[in-house]
């Protein structure tokens, strides 16, 4: 995959990942424009085939997530939350802004961009769309829309504490090196479940947020990842 990179940026900066991304990521308005089945997709059972079977037709309720990216000092990172503990779904785990396609919603950019005001309170204002990843589906039945973004300066953030514990970063370079990438093992539905897991100090990030890392590091920094 060739890439034109941004001279002048640091490897692991905005203005390079947003130089990466231009032409190989639909942008919002390409991905608007398509039919929700049109964009390619990754999912939880490119590591566990056999477990496709026991969701078959399952995975058509639509979703989305808004991967935030910041910058300091010509450093990126990546933007997460925790999970408050006391939620009945993915209590306590790690995880991207996002949600579930609302009626009101008029595609799946605003319904990123309505969950990242509502769990974190960041205004649509300080974020800069650069494009979607593949759909990622996921074995729960949700088909998730992937939207990077880079967050502009002077934004503030408000977390909803019933939703979201704990706001954290973990910078960019960690993230788009596969070396950093651990395959782990679980039982779900009575079989093995493999998932990619990145451990960043004592945090652990794993499941889908890893996995639609793995994939944004295998279109964007894969070439620089293995070398």
């Amino acid at each position: 995959m060739a890439l034109v990179q941004d001279k002048k940026a640091g490897p692991f900066s905005a203005a390079d990942l947003r130089c990466r991304a231009r032409g190989v990521l639909a942008t919002p308005e390409q991905r608007i424009a398509l039919a929700y089945d049109a964009p390619s997709v990754c999912s939880e059972f490119e590591l566990n085939p056999e477990l496709e079977a026991l969701t078959q037709g399952e995975h058509k309720r639509p979703a989305a997530v808004l991967i935030p990216v910041i910058e300091r000092g010509g450093c990126a990172s990546i933007l997460f939350t925790q999970r408050s503990e006391h939620l009945n779904a993915h209590a306590g785990q790690i995880s991207f802004p996002g949600g579930k396609k609302e009626p009101g919603d008029a595609n799946l950019a605003e319904t990123a961009l309505r969950e990242a005001r509502e769990e974190i309170g960041l205004a649509p204002e300080y974020i800069e769309m650069v494009g979607f990843l593949d759909d990622y589906i996921m074995s729960t039945g949700y088909r998730i829309s992937p939207l990077i973004a880079i967050l502009r300066e002077g934004y503030s953030l408000n977390p909803d504490r019933n939703e979201v514990s704990d706001i954290f970063d973990v910078p960019l370079s960690h993230l788009m090196n596969v070396k950093n990438y651990e395959t782990h093992t679980r039982e779900w539905r009575g079989a093995k479940r493999l998932f990619y897991a990145i451990p960043y100090g004592n945090r652990f990030i794993w499941g889908a947020t890893a996995g639609m890392l793995r994939n944004l590091c295998d279109w964007l920094y894969v070439t620089d990842s293995n070398s």
